[in-house]
């Protein structure tokens, strides 16, 4: 199970990333599309070493290696934008690359240098109030083809909602907006993987 990070700061927000890691969180992905390179740097300093190698980053890849990262997301665009042959590159340095993608097209389309992709939003998005989708998941995944590439649900995850998800066919999900927009996220990270684990 995978989080990612408020795109806004929030008050308490790393002692908050730091309970998660320390109540079983195994990967969190840093998703601040507004911050400079420096804010970002100073983000990711203030998380503790030890969790580092568990962060993912959305964006300022060339601050991983720096501080111990090694997984790094591409967003739909910047997947676009980006040669396969670059990515490449991020693979044989040792890097886990993962992107976001909108339709099971381009999951099968993708390059084998990913090794996870995020599809969503499943259901509507908690953190997006009015963002859904008009896919038919259950039915869209069972066409999947490409099966080396693990695929994650996005967008409206909560706890009761986990089964469904990978009843349709993912992998695994991420949260965002059940995690963040709750008044306790540490108590709702830990109901969500109750759920997870018992599925």
């Amino acid at each position: 199970m995978i989080v990612i990070t408020n795109p806004i700061t929030i008050i308490n927000e790393i002692e908050t990333i730091h309970s998660l890691f320390e109540n079983g969180l195994e990967l969190l992905h840093v998703r601040k599309p507004e911050f400079t390179k420096l804010e970002m740097e100073v983000f990711v300093s203030a998380i503790k070493q030890e969790f580092r190698n568990q962060l993912s980053l959305h964006s300022h890849h060339q601050l991983a290696e720096a501080f111990g990262i090694n997984r790094i997301h591409f967003t739909e665009k910047k997947r676009n934008e980006t040669s396969e042959k670059c990515l490449k590159e991020w693979k044989e340095r040792g890097f886990k690359l993962s992107t976001s993608i909108h339709s099971m097209t381009d999951f099968e389309k993708l390059s084998d240098v990913f090794d996870y992709a995020f599809f969503g939003p499943v259901f509507e998005s908690i953190s997006k109030p009015k963002y859904v989708s008009d896919i038919d998941f259950e039915k869209e995944l069972k066409k999947r083809n490409n099966n080396k590439i693990t695929l994650i649900a996005l967008g409206g995850i909560t706890s009761e909602r986990i089964k469904t998800a990978l009843e349709y066919g993912f992998d695994d999900v991420v949260l965002l907006g059940t995690i963040w927009n709750s008044n306790n996220p540490v108590e709702n990270y830990k109901l969500c993987q109750q759920i997870d684990l018992s599925y």
